[in-house]
């Protein structure tokens, strides 16, 4: 953690414990960590953002059973912002017996009409690196610092560097230099690893899981 900066607060819920998630925050200097249970939500982020964790196979057996759509009205109608986190590779066969048109229509229905935001995890790690970047960036928002020093962007601008900030490993400053070196989100979500590596403060590793990010295959929602 550097010098100056505020644990990340998050409050998991106990039930998750056998996830993996919560071993990855436990290990963390940067979070401030509560454990306990929570009505709605996996896990509580700078008690701004109400999270829901899901792997793929969990994901598409709350299709089944309907339990998706009752946790993500729960969400909507809370107090905080809702964001669902996907989490795990594609699923080889079969999973229950679910069309991909079923579960990219469940993706629909929970981000379009419920409105929350959808994130993608490769694992627990991954998610816990997620949440941590989550509350990261609502610090930094709170204080204004998602602007670049001595500018004030509005409008569009403004909402790009949001949406570009989403991408892994992406902060306020690797954010601006995306949007100076490729002009959009668009050219940012088209651009190979190597071109993304090839802007100052980004490298292979970031470029890489920005591709991952941002190329999902239809099969990776497969069951």
């Amino acid at each position: 953690m550097n010098h100056g900066q505020m644990p990340v607060r998050i409050v998991a819920d106990d039930r998750e414990e056998a996830g993996g998630v919560i071993a990855e925050l436990r290990a963390r200097a940067d979070v401030a960590l509560e454990v306990r249970r929570l009505a709605t939500g996996d896990f509580l982020v700078e008690d701004r953002f109400a999270v829901e964790r899901k792997t793929l196979a969990d994901f598409a057996r709350s299709v089944v059973d309907a339990r998706l759509f009752k946790q993500a009205a729960a969400l909507a109608q809370g107090a905080r912002r809702a964001v669902l986190i996907l989490e795990g590779a594609a699923v080889a066969g079969g999973e229950g017996g679910v069309s991909r048109e079923a579960l990219q229509g469940a993706l629909i229905t929970v981000s379009v009409f419920y409105g929350l935001a959808v994130l993608r995890a490769r694992d627990a790690a991954e998610t816990a690196r997620l949440l941590v970047y989550l509350g990261r960036q609502a610090q930094e928002f709170a204080r204004g610092a998602l602007h670049r020093p001595g500018y004030r962007p509005k409008g569009r601008r403004a909402r790009q560097l949001f949406v570009l900030q989403g991408l892994p490993g992406v902060g306020p400053e690797r954010a601006a230099r995306l949007l100076e070196r490729f002009g959009s989100v668009q050219a940012v979500a088209v651009a190979s690893a190597d071109d993304l590596a090839a802007v100052d403060g980004i490298g292979e590793t970031t470029a890489r899981r920005i591709r991952w990010a941002v190329e999902e295959s239809p099969a990776s929602y497969e069951a």
